[in-house]
């Protein structure tokens, strides 16, 4: 026996399961879950006949199958199916198949030692007779994006990479996971870039670019774009964050990103992280590396409502009144300052980066990285954030309660579905429909920096980073590696464009400031976002084909357009769009508290952005030949 690949991890098939004409012996088997549950659930394995047989057990979640029926009731576990094994007992081979394990959720229809999360309810028999009554059969049927298999991904995606390094961090090595191949902007494509392949392109380490080519693709075929930002309102650290002492407080210099410091951020447990430049010693070559303190270090104290006006003003002032607390000094008190301290005693000298900096701070960061010589950090880029994890919420947990939504859940649902596209159905991807054949056109996801504050940098969607890369694309496939002007004008006339950003769900407390029959819901699906002022790309071209992509894979869209007497916000579709002559559709994810340092959405909306995208890419150029 070997081990086979999984969706949550290997499958060890050393195993053997001792039956009885009961089923499977299951005291003799540790039916214990991984660390990433904390709830075991007891499952039903069964066979004809109740012969001894050799099965498996997934070494990450121990849910062990022997048979042709499984049934796991473990969250986490995703569709997927697995060669079938050779299994024999006394001389009697089995039915060969595939064996498939399915999620499996609580439901009155089963038995309730099924049900019972207690050890010691397990039935003396179970009749195959009885499994077929309640319909186990229809339930193992599998669907083409299980859409709450996504949830707990994006709820880790989300606590683990709280900086826009983090998340493209993440996203590249999730990326690299499935087979896509980093190619570097300072060396030639050409000689790289072949059909069928899957690729991926940095800039800044806070914006992304995945592509795939398709193994029939001609150059002046069609792309079907997705573009999301990654970045999110946050505070980032000042240059020289230094403050003085003020009694008996260390403070830390700190400057809103877009619309952060809001009056979201008072008493919030806040983290700090980002980028770390740092000079390695031996070879003189300056690296970029990652730091993430996420524990609370600093928070933003609000005044007690006792102290009368002050403390009820609407509008404090973001430079004196909301400035975070780090730490304590007392030493004032001793008559000691920060001018006594020498100049030479500094951290990393004089002249050192470090030296302009907190020297707690400094210490943390230089600890957590293993740094022992404070002057090889060079500079850095820091972020402070909202350390509280994303989490399900809710009586029935049909909420996530996260930071950092707007927009990293577009950028991670787009990123899901062009791995769920690419990747073969008996991929980690819980999805078990092989994808309608989309072989002649590049599939791409671009997650950009800055869109909170105008895409106007080298890293954000108004720059060349999007055309350049699409270019390269075409070069690598033109006799020349030279890009013609009309294979780029005609790319870009068959191509269509998704502006993915999260857009507005109703709210119930204000439901007179939404336009009616336009109030999207939770949990329903993704919204297309209209605006008669050019705010979004939506127009009834891109609207139909939209419709068309959603008819073919089973989602839902929405509709948002704000009143009248209100103001749109802005995506990057209009400036993409406009930049390369694309089609183009605004559509989102909806969400609760847009712009508050935590916000709402559905516990399948992550889900149900993946499949609507995945169909997108899926059904393009089927939906494309309509029109």
């Amino acid at each position: 026996m070997e081990n086979v690949t999984g969706p949550c991890g290997v499958f060890n098939l050393r195993e053997t399961l001792p039956f009885n004409r009961s089923g499977p012996d299951l005291n003799q088997v540790p039916f214990r879950h991984g660390e990433a549950s904390s709830r075991p659930k007891h499952f039903l394995l069964w066979m004809p006949g109740g012969i001894e047989v050799q099965g498996f057990r997934c070494s990450y979640c121990n849910f062990a199958a022997a048979a042709a029926l499984t049934i796991c009731g473990y969250d986490e576990c995703r569709h997927i199916k697995a060669p079938a094994l050779d299994m024999t007992s006394n001389g009697n081979e089995l039915p060969s198949g595939d064996i498939i394990m399915t999620r499996y959720r609580q439901s009155p229809q089963l038995p309730l030692w099924l049900q019972d999360d207690r050890p010691g309810t397990r039935p003396a028999e179970y009749a195959a007779s009885e499994i077929e009554s309640k319909g186990l059969e229809e339930e193992q049927r599998p669907t083409n994006v299980d859409v709450k298999s996504y949830t707990q991904p994006f709820l880790s995606f989300i606590t683990q990479n709280p900086t826009v390094f983090h998340a493209v961090d993440a996203i590249a090595n999730r990326l690299q996971s499935h087979g896509f191949i980093r190619l570097s902007p300072r060396e030639a494509w050409a000689d790289k870039i072949k059909k069928g392949g899957k690729y991926f392109v940095e800039r800044n380490g806070s914006s992304i670019i995945a592509f795939a080519v398709g193994s029939d693709y001609k150059p002046g075929n069609g792309a079907a774009v997705i573009a999301a930002h990654v970045d999110a309102l946050t505070t980032k650290v000042k240059p020289i964050p230094t403050k003085p002492t003020r009694a008996g407080y260390v403070q830390l210099g700190i400057a809103p990103y877009a619309g952060a410091l809001n009056k979201t951020w008072w008493d919030r447990d806040l983290g700090i992280g980002g980028k770390v430049l740092v000079k390695d010693s031996k070879t003189g070559k300056i690296e970029s590396k990652l730091v993430k303190l996420d524990w609370p270090i600093a928070r933003i104290p609000t005044l007690a409502p006792h102290f009368g006006a002050p403390a009820s003003d609407p509008n404090p002032n973001p430079e004196t009144q909301m400035v975070p607390i780090i730490g304590l000094d007392n030493s004032d008190l001793d008559g000691k300052t920060t001018e006594d301290i020498p100049a030479t005693s500094r951290l990393g000298g004089v002249g050192a980066f470090t030296s302009t900096q907190p020297e707690r701070l400094v210490k943390a960061i230089a600890g957590e990285m293993n740094i022992s010589d404070y002057s090889s950090i060079i500079n850095w880029e820091l972020e402070v954030f909202d350390t509280q994890p994303a989490q399900l919420g809710g009586l029935d947990k049909e909420f996530i309660f996260a930071p950092r939504i707007d927009d990293k859940l577009c950028s991670y649902a787009a990123i899901e579905a062009l791995i769920a596209s690419t990747s073969p159905s008996t991929s980690d991807q819980p999805h078990d429909s092989p994808s309608p054949k989309s072989n002649t056109i590049i599939k791409l996801v671009g997650c950009f920096d800055d869109e909170e504050i105008g895409s106007l940098l080298r890293q954000g969607a108004r720059s060349n980073f999007l055309p350049n890369t699409i270019s390269l694309i075409l070069a690598a496939f033109s006799p020349s590696h030279a890009t013609h002007p009309d294979l780029i004008s005609r790319t870009y006339a068959n191509g269509f464009l998704i502006s993915a950003d999260v857009s507005h769900a109703v709210n119930p407390n204000y439901l007179s400031v939404y336009l009616e029959n336009h109030s999207p819901r939770l949990n329903v699906g993704v919204a297309v976002q209209a605006d008669p002022n050019g705010h979004t790309t939506t127009d009834s071209v891109s609207t139909a084909f939209l419709q068309r992509v959603a008819d073919k894979c089973g989602s839902v869209l929405q509709v948002f357009q704000i009143r009248n007497d209100s103001r749109s916000g802005g995506t990057v579709g209009p400036m993409l769009s406009s930049a390369m002559g694309m089609r183009a559709i605004d559509a989102g994810v909806p969400q609760l508290s847009m712009h508050s340092i935590r916000a709402t959405v559905g516990d399948k909306d992550p889900g149900l952005g993946v499949k609507l995208f995945k169909g997108f890419f899926d059904h393009f150029e089927e939906v494309d030949a309509e029109f």
